[in-house]
């Protein structure tokens, strides 16, 4: 695994999305609401839109191109049901947000 750092952990909060680059690779961090911060890539299963720029409610993340609804605990995709955000490995290491995308 290659983790890389990709911001501060004091740029984090519960209930947002942080939208990052890893490389040429565009990812978001979501935090739910009472859940833990994951990492995943940030083109939607559709049609590839940037979920960057999605609306995220603290629990559930709408793509802002066609509707599709995500559930930012899990990344599982609840409208249309059957898709799924590409998640990568996530941690914090003295105050940094690290992600491994080599894998991807």
């Amino acid at each position: 695994m290659a983790f890389e750092d990709v911001c501060k952990q004091s740029l984090l909060g519960e209930g947002e999305l942080v939208p990052l680059t890893v490389g040429k690779k565009e990812i978001v961090i979501l935090w739910p609401d009472g859940g833990e911060p994951k990492a995943y890539d940030a083109r939607c299963p559709h049609e590839g839109v940037s979920l960057g720029r999605g609306d995220f409610n603290g629990r559930i993340l709408y793509c802002i191109a066609h509707g599709w609804v995500f559930d930012g605990r899990s990344g599982r995709c609840l409208q249309p049901t059957g898709w799924c955000m590409q998640e990568y490995p996530m941690r914090i290491e003295n105050g940094m947000v690290q992600v491994d995308v080599s894998g991807a």
